[in-house]
């Protein structure tokens, strides 16, 4: 290239560069391209292109120019520039290809590092992103994302220590993120370790979703300076409101019966779909149930909490925690002849089964629904679906099965037709809580990333007696599950 035509190219990505940084992005992408016209070896340009194009939201041509440029000259921080274009396309087999020249080459970069370690944690290959999270952590330790995901690599793979260790750096890096609280409280929680985690758990969102949503309406009497902080309130009128799902609501109504012996009365509010189910079970000690907002002058109270505090709140310790295990919910029994007379008339082992709760927020948890045909060729079972709106079209992938799910509309018929069953088999799901407060036999199936709830022992069910688990052996493989699940069904067990 002549002296003058390489002036030229450095004059052009120049001024490419610099309507770059104003974000002029077609005007410095002109100018690149008039650079690459002039030098079609330029490596520069050719990353810059690759840079450029990621911020057009145009990644898979970002890869083809870094490519190129690393093609003719490799220099470090073009891989750095790859690496982000791979994640952008989703292509953490494009990162991991790179790992060995990462090791030999640019083994003291951070950011290829933690990249790499991401791709492998993807790609669900644990053993091999931890092993290159310690790495950059090491020229690093002060990343709370290099913790944070070793944290909750630690906690998938049941190191539930291990990942209370991690998050406790995370949040000495950030000590007033409720965020960071919340997880760590999770991971204590898994740790069987709930004195340290009740405290951190009252960062979590959805106590101040559920806090905002009830002062919005009643803000003469849902306040910040009427939380219920554990103090004595026997001559005190407490209002309990539910957060989070069906599930986390059934599951915590175990400590209704235990505020009611300390308070002068007890008003909650729950989900609509719950409300008849609460009102047959006056056991629990509820005063006044309510599923609807109601205006302040109407509502008799004193104090405030959220129900997924009140084993904090309630100071429980040790086995306390795990109150009434042995179930603590009954159905109303007119309603279960009802169902028995419509659908259980049979001398067959009743298997009740879902496969699907709420996926707005873990997909994980939802179960092929195909795989149930090999349970419900076991001899002698009756098969009923309990699968309610998402994901209730899928029952016609299910073979001589009853369909209950598509009569359900509340709670307390879900009760009813549980009672009728000899077993349970679903997913983590509000189905589970509520068969495991009825102490009916359950056996929950669980993915790889096991909920906090159900602890790292998996050879039994702290919450209820009559649970047991079942876990995937990999991550996303069902169908060792199942394996379990059919040997457990064998006659000698």
């Amino acid at each position: 290239m002549q002296g003058l035509s390489k002036e030229n190219v450095e004059s052009l990505i120049k001024a490419g560069f610099n309507r770059h940084q104003n974000n002029e992005l077609d005007d410095a992408e002109n100018l690149y391209r008039e650079a690459l016209k002039l030098d079609t070896n330029n490596a520069e340009a050719y990353n810059l292109m690759g840079v450029l194009k990621l911020q057009k939201q145009e990644p898979e041509l970002a890869v083809d120019y870094i490519l190129k440029a690393i093609s003719i000259e490799p220099q470090e921080y073009f891989y750095e520039t790859l690496f982000q274009a791979y994640m952008r396309c989703g292509d953490y087999k494009g990162i991991i290809a790179y790992e060995n020249t990462v090791k030999t080459l640019y083994s003291k970069n951070f950011a290829l590092l933690f990249d790499l370690a991401l791709a492998f944690k993807t790609e669900h290959r644990n053993s091999e992103a931890l092993k290159y999270y310690e790495k950059a952590l090491h020229i690093n330790p002060m990343s709370y994302d290099g913790w944070s995901n070793v944290a909750n690599i630690y906690s998938m793979e049941g190191r539930a220590n291990d990942a209370v260790s991690a998050m406790n750096v995370c949040y000495q890096l950030r000590p007033k993120d409720d965020d960071t609280a919340f997880f760590m409280a999770k991971d204590y929680f898994k740790a069987n370790r709930y004195d340290k985690g009740f405290p951190l758990f009252e960062s979590r969102s959805s106590k101040k979703i559920a806090f905002i949503s009830q002062s919005k309406t009643m803000p003469n009497k849902i306040r910040e300076d009427n939380f219920w902080h554990g103090e004595n309130i026997k001559d005190k009128n407490i209002y309990v409101y539910y957060e989070a799902g069906y599930g986390d609501a059934i599951m915590y109504s175990r400590y209704l019966p235990l505020l009611a012996k300390k308070c002068k009365k007890l008003t909650f509010m729950c989900h609509r779909e719950l409300t008849p189910l609460y009102k047959i079970n006056e056991h629990l000690g509820v005063d006044e149930l309510v599923d609807t907002f109601i205006p302040d002058h109407e509502l008799d109270i004193d104090i405030h909490a959220s129900l997924l505090s009140l084993p904090y709140l309630l100071k429980l310790k040790g086995d306390d925690i795990f109150a009434f295990r042995e179930g603590y919910i009954v159905p109303d029994m007119k309603m279960v002849e009802e169902y028995k007379e419509k659908y259980f008339n049979t001398d067959k082992i009743k298997v009740g089964i879902k496969w699907r709760g709420n996926t707005t927020f873990d997909k994980d948890r939802v179960i092929p629904t195909e795989l149930f045909n090999q349970l419900i060729s076991v001899p002698n079972t009756q098969y009923y679906s309990f699968q309610t709106f998402e994901g209730s079209d899928e029952v016609r992938k299910l073979n001589n099965i009853t369909d209950i799910g598509k009569d359900l509309i509340d709670f307390s018929q879900t009760a009813s037709a549980l009672r009728n069953l000899d077993l349970v088999i679903c997913n983590d799901t509000s189905l589970a809580h509520l068969a495991g407060a009825m102490r009916i036999p359950c056996w929950i199936m669980l993915p790889y990333d096991v909920d906090w709830r159900w602890g790292t022992d998996l050879t039994k069910c702290n919450w209820y007696e009559s649970v047991k688990l079942f876990r995937q052996k990999s991550i996303g493989d069902w169908q060792s599950v199942f394996d379990q699940v059919l040997e457990e069904m064998k006659p000698e067990h």
